[in-house]
């Protein structure tokens, strides 16, 4: 690997006499510091030691070396004679959006979800108190804002037509046996199929790995027309393409009888406020 010195052609018996920036001049004899900043680069060297500083949009690296001293320096805990770089993180100029809290159980959700836009979210109850995961819906925005206008039933039709493109996110409150989580998808799905394409449910389970739930463990079901997007709680990543299945999806979150209604009603009052 070639050092820093070689790279910028400096030999360990040549001292730098002077640097000159605009009217600013340092003599060799003199030890003062000198700073010269643009937008990329700080410069700041001595007759001892030369100082770097490499900066970017969001780190900044320093690097530090030794290129002449025939005498200890009183300087040398301020610059170590061993080279360093220490690499640190800037602030941003983006401002990250604050994530959405599911006030039931306490989680979090990320404003954005592939693409997507957070609207609502609410908690999935099983026997009248086990909050069993929290779920949020993101939206295409652009396709859902003409709808801002409609009436909550006029919305509801609206979620329920898997043409309008969304992610469906499902957080576990609890662990859970991969089993029963599949399990219970599919109990809601069979019944709203009506016989039709039910080999998707076996499809289904088979995006799931034989790895059970964990509190936190997560799960994304995007559903754009026929298709559904799935994103199983290890990152792994399928695809249901049926209608009938798609159809039964959105029911089952955004129906009459919806698994969770606080879900469904936030939704619709999120897709109102856009």
């Amino acid at each position: 690997m070639m050092s820093l010195r070689s790279t910028l052609n400096i030999t360990s018996r040549s001292p730098i006499t002077q640097i000159k920036n605009r009217s600013t001049t340092l003599s060799k004899n003199s030890f003062k510091r000198f700073t010269t900043q643009t937008n990329h680069n700080t410069t700041t060297t001595n007759n001892h030691k030369f100082l770097l500083f490499l900066t970017g949009t969001t780190t900044t690296a320093v690097v530090a070396t030794t290129l002449y001293s025939t005498s200890p320096s009183p300087y040398s805990t301020l610059f170590p004679s061993t080279t360093q770089c220490e690499v640190q993180k800037r602030k941003t100029d983006v401002m990250l959006n604050a994530a959405h809290k599911e006030p039931s159980t306490g989680i979090l959700f990320p404003q954005l979800c592939n693409g997507m836009t957070f609207v609502g979210c609410g908690v999935r109850v099983k026997y009248g108190f086990i909050k069993v995961y929290a779920v949020a819906t993101y939206i295409d925005t652009h396709a859902m804002s003409l709808l801002k206008s409609e009436s909550v039933a006029g919305i509801t039709k609206a979620l329920c037509n898997p043409m309008y493109p969304r992610t469906i996110r499902i957080v576990m409150n609890r662990g859970l046996s991969i089993e029963k989580y599949t399990a219970a998808i599919v109990e809601a799905l069979e019944p709203r199929m009506k016989g039709q394409d039910l080999d998707k449910l076996e499809e289904f389970k088979k995006l799931n790995p034989a790895i059970d739930l964990i509190e936190g463990a997560t799960m994304e079901m995007t559903i754009r027309g026929n298709t559904m997007l799935y994103k199983n709680s290890v990152g792994g990543v399928g695809a249901i393409h049926s209608q009938v299945f798609c159809e039964a999806l959105c029911d089952v979150y955004y129906g009459d009888d919806a698994v969770s209604v606080g879900h469904r009603e936030d939704v619709v009052k999120g897709i109102q406020n856009l």
